[in-house]
């Protein structure tokens, strides 16, 4: 048999096109080599040259023109460019501005971006003869401060855990009683308890959930128990101390039957008074959990519009009956759980894109907070004035890719005056030649930047942000981080000591961990220059410790 060669083929002739408009010098090339060209590869219908077209192998085949011109990445349109140089980004003029969305400036030159009370509208005078307003001065305007208090703004990292989880943080939640115990649930399902005042007492589970781990809330009857909302579907009650976790609801019992009807939930809170878990799901519906009796109770009610998600739920802190909720479908709705049945919802706060997060203001719950995905905090300063439109909205950078936990902006729990929220900030902003994403403190009465806290160490996004409700400690999740920030002016906070950062391994979970432990969406950045053999002790220890506060 004679033996087969490979058949010859002849390839298409590539031509290479430069930009000839001008001649640049070796310097500016090399500056260009550092700058990443799109190549736009066209091919050419008539482009073959006449010894070309005659040979019969070449026949029908057109050469490629790889074109090295740059173009925009945004409108892929030639003579300029968009997107970071160095640690400056550069908006495409033929689009409106990525801050407040309208046209005519840059972010650059976006005045919000200057000042963030730009454009913010007073509130209109409340009508006083309204009834339920003047009970409600009657009963609960005395306790309100008038006067703004002198805010102490935690503006300096005190200890951090690197790569403490394995996929990104997504929720945060601190101990009720225990000043120092911090949980935090991630992408993956796992659910981590670190005391960040004993840094290296720390425990992560990893068999509690298969995937993101949503919300969380302290049990109100035993602060030893956490319940937790994830997309695979299931609600967790879990024992703290002994890491044992009951499924209280499964909405796939069946398990994976395709993507149309796989329910994830997202919303959760606790009404105390009714003992009841409140779930949201991606399918618009609300379901009811008796924490006693561990069962579900009563039908799913359509609070949304099917089939979309509805990710926020919050309970007012002085009528629990009032539910506030959030969705993808453009509104915030407040409902009378008394009466709750679909489309019976009390108002609708209509928003122009998704609603990322609402809550009640957490002394008094007369006013709400939206965070919305056309880059504005809409404040409502009355939930017995006119809901129609907010008092005030607030232009400010959170507009996210879908690698990224969604920015909610969060009460201060301890401001009496019930005005200052922190929410992490999307664009970056030039540090001395770094690209940093600060952190913001903003005063919703007026729209003023308070605070914008920044640690050169840290250089990936923060969308996860809490404050202590007892304490001036912000912690902060950044990827597969966490961060306790503290007053510098704060006698507690000593300078920044690299035995307080701990850099986590691949031994620091318990129980059933799930694939890879890298996330290739998440970057981590801190650096330290030297390690501390007290991370590489036993974590039997750290668990002993930790179980042994809990239960106190």
């Amino acid at each position: 048999m004679a033996p087969q060669t490979r058949r010859t083929t002849s390839f298409p002739r590539v031509i290479i096109d430069n930009d000839t408009d001008s001649e640049q010098s070796s310097s500016e090339e090399e500056e260009e080599e550092q700058v990443e060209e799109e190549e736009d590869v066209a091919v050419r219908n008539n482009g073959m040259e006449p010894e070309q077209s005659l040979d019969p192998k070449n026949k029908g085949k057109a050469p490629i023109c790889i074109s090295l011109k740059k173009v925009c990445k945004v409108c892929k349109k030639a003579g300029h460019e968009a997107g970071f140089k160095g640690a400056t980004y550069i908006d495409c003029p033929m689009k409106p501005c990525f801050l407040c969305k309208m046209p005519g400036h840059t972010t650059m030159s976006c005045p919000h971006r200057i000042a963030t009370e730009f454009g913010v509208i007073p509130a209109s005078h409340k009508c006083s003869s309204n009834q339920l307003f003047y009970v409600f001065e009657r009963q609960l305007g005395h306790t309100r401060s008038q006067v703004k208090p002198v805010r102490i703004i935690p503006d300096q990292v005190c200890c951090a855990v690197i790569r403490y989880h394995s996929r990104r943080v997504t929720t945060l939640e601190f101990h009720p009683t225990n000043n120092n115990i911090l949980l935090s649930g991630d992408k993956k399902g796992q659910v981590g308890v670190w005391d960040f005042g004993k840094v290296y007492e720390k425990i992560v589970y990893g068999n509690i959930h298969s995937c993101i781990v949503n919300n969380m809330r302290f049990s109100p009857a035993n602060d030893g128990t956490v319940y937790a909302a994830s997309s695979d579907g299931t609600i967790s009650c879990t024992d703290l101390e002994t890491g044992i976790s009951l499924s209280l609801l499964n909405l796939n019992p069946d398990g994976w039957q395709g993507p149309n009807s796989w329910r994830m939930l997202y919303g959760m809170d606790l009404n105390k008074e009714r003992n009841a878990v409140l779930v949201a799901d991606n399918f618009g519906y609300l379901y009811s959990v008796d924490i006693r009796s561990n069962t579900k109770t009563g039908e799913a009610i359509l609070i949304h519009k099917r089939g979309s998600k509805v990710v926020g739920l919050h309970c007012n802190p002085v009528q629990p009956d009032l539910l506030l909720s959030c969705g993808n479908d453009h509104y915030a709705r407040i409902w009378d759980m008394r009466h709750i049945e679909a489309r019976s919802s009390l108002y609708e706060l209509s928003h122009k894109r998704v609603v990322n997060s609402a809550y009640f203001s957490p002394l008094s719950g007369s006013k709400i907070v939206t965070t919305s995905q056309d880059n504005r905090l809409r404040v409502w300063d009355s939930i017995f004035g006119n809901l129609d439109s907010p008092s005030r909205e607030i232009v400010h950078s959170h507009d996210f890719n879908r690698h990224l936990t969604p920015f909610r902006a969060e009460w201060d729990p301890k401001d009496p005056s019930e005005s200052l929220v922190v929410i992490g900030r999307y664009i970056s902003e030039n540090y001395n030649g770094a690209a940093l994403h600060p952190i913001d403190f903003i005063d919703i009465s007026t729209g003023q930047l308070v605070a914008e806290v920044i640690d050169p160490n840290i250089t990936t996004i923060s969308p996860v942000n809490k404050l202590h409700p007892r304490e001036d400690i912000l912690v902060t999740g950044s990827s597969r981080s966490l961060f306790v920030w503290r007053p510098k002016e704060s006698e507690s906070v000593e300078p920044k000591d690299e035995g307080k950062i701990v850099v986590c391994g691949k031994d620091m979970k318990r129980g059933g961990g799930h694939g890879d432990e890298s996330d290739n969406s998440d970057g981590d950045t801190f650096s330290s220059k030297k390690k501390n053999s007290k991370g590489k002790k036993s974590n039997l220890k750290s668990y002993k410790s930790i179980n042994k506060k809990v239960k106190r």
